[in-house]
C-alpha cells in the first residue's frame, strides 16, 4: 500500500489526454487543495501517479502537478519554506521500470509501487456472457456488456477503498478515464469501431491458421467507458470521497488538422500492446496493428467524423 498522499493522479488514458486537462487540474489544485492544513502537519507533499507508464511523459505530468502545488503553496504559505515532494509511480507489475528510471531527471529519487486491477471473466463457453468472436463488449450482446459493467463497478469500489486508506483527509484524487455519454453504444465512437476491426482481423488470422480461434474467444480487452452518471453513483455508494468535479471532455481538442490514422493507432498501441503480446505473441501483435492501420486508412467513415465526441472523464475527488 502507498504512503498516505495529498494528491493522486489516475491516468488510464495516455498522457496526451492528461495534457488536455492540465488547465483544469491547475484550477482544481488552486481551489481545492488544502495546503494550509498540510503545511502545519508536515513539510512533505506526497503525490501518486497510478498508471504512470515508462516514458518521459510521466515526469512531465508530475512536473505540472508539482508546479501547480508550489504556486498554491506560495500564495498561502509564503512565510514557510517550500515543501519536499515525494512522488510515487504505480502501474502494471510487468512494466520495465528500468526504462522509467533511465529518463528520471537528474537529482531526483523514485519510490515505485504497483497494483493490478482484475477484469471480467467472459470465457465460459456455457455462459450467456461468453464473448466469442469479439475482443470487447463493443457490438456484443447485453450479457457481455453487463458482465463488463458489473466488474467495473466492483473494481472501482475496491479501488476507492484502497485509495481512501492512502489519501490524507482532504487529499485530492484526480482521475482521467475513458468515458461516454449515458446511453450511447460504444460501437458509435471511434474506439469502438477500432475494437470491432481488431476482432475481425484476428478472426481472419484464425481462418488463415496463424492463430487458433479459441485465442480470440478467450481474449477480452479490459477497457470500460463509464458515464458521468455511473461514476457519480459508484462514488456516492462507496462513501469515502466527495465529488469536486465530474465532466466529460473531448481529448482531441488539442489536435490540429485531420486525424492521422497511423498516429492514432500508435497512440492506442502504446496503451494496449503489452496486453496483446502476452496473449498472442509479438509477431501476431505486430501484424495485427499493421493490418489495423491499413484497414482504418481505407475505412469510409474517417475518425475525424466523430473527433468532437466527449469520450474522456475528468474527475476530481476529495477524501472525506
Amino acid at each position: 500500500m502507498l504512503e498516505r498522499c495529498e494528491i493522486t493522479l489516475v491516468t488510464i488514458v495516455q498522457k496526451l489526454s492528461a495534457s488536455v486537462e492540465k488547465e483544469k487540474i491547475d484550477e482544481e489544485i488552486a481551489k481545492k487543495l488544502d495546503v494550509v492544513n498540510f503545511c502545519s502537519a508536515s513539510n512533505t507533499i506526497r503525490i501518486a501517479d497510478l498508471g504512470c507508464g515508462t516514458g518521459s511523459n510521466t515526469f512531465i505530468a508530475m512536473r505540472n502537478l508539482i508546479e501547480a502545488v508550489v504556486k498554491k503553496y506560495q500564495s498561502l504559505c509564503i512565510k514557510l519554506p517550500l515543501p519536499e515532494f515525494q512522488v510515487f509511480f504505480n502501474d502494471q507489475a510487468s512494466n520495465d521500470f528500468n526504462t522509467l528510471f533511465n529518463v528520471l531527471p537528474e537529482g531526483n529519487t523514485l519510490q515505485p509501487v504497483c497494483q493490478v486491477l482484475s477484469i471480467a471473466e467472459l470465457c465460459d463457453k456455457n455462459s450467456l456472457a461468453c464473448n466469442k468472436g469479439r475482443v470487447h463488449y463493443t457490438s456484443a450482446p447485453n450479457e457481455v456488456f453487463h458482465a463488463y459493467s458489473a466488474q467495473f463497478a466492483k473494481d472501482v469500489d475496491n479501488f476507492l477503498n484502497a485509495r481512501a486508506k492512502e489519501l490524507v483527509h482532504g487529499g485530492l484524487m484526480i482521475m482521467i478515464l475513458s468515458g461516454i455519454t449515458e446511453g450511447t453504444p460504444y460501437s458509435q465512437i471511434p474506439t469502438g469501431t477500432v475494437f470491432d476491426m481488431i476482432a475481425a482481423i484476428l478472426l481472419d488470422m484464425a481462418t488463415e491458421g496463424l492463430i487458433h480461434k479459441d485465442q480470440v474467444d478467450t481474449f477480452n480487452l479490459p477497457f470500460y467507458a463509464a458515464s458521468p452518471e455511473m461514476i457519480a453513483g459508484l462514488v456516492e455508494k462507496n462513501g469515502h470521497f466527495n465529488i469536486e468535479r465530474l465532466e466529460l471532455t473531448n481529448p482531441s481538442e488539442l489536435l490540429e488538422g485531420p486525424v492521422d490514422s497511423r498516429a492514432w493507432i500508435m497512440h492506442l498501441r502504446a496503451a494496449m500492446e503489452d496486453i496483446f503480446t502476452k496473449h498472442f505473441g509479438r509477431e501476431i501483435t505486430n501484424q495485427m496493428f499493421e493490418q489495423l492501420i491499413r484497414k482504418l486508412s481505407s475505412y469510409s467513415a474517417k475518425p475525424e467524423s466523430r473527433s468532437n465526441d466527449k469520450v474522456q472523464l475528468f474527475i476530481v475527488l476529495k477524501s472525506k
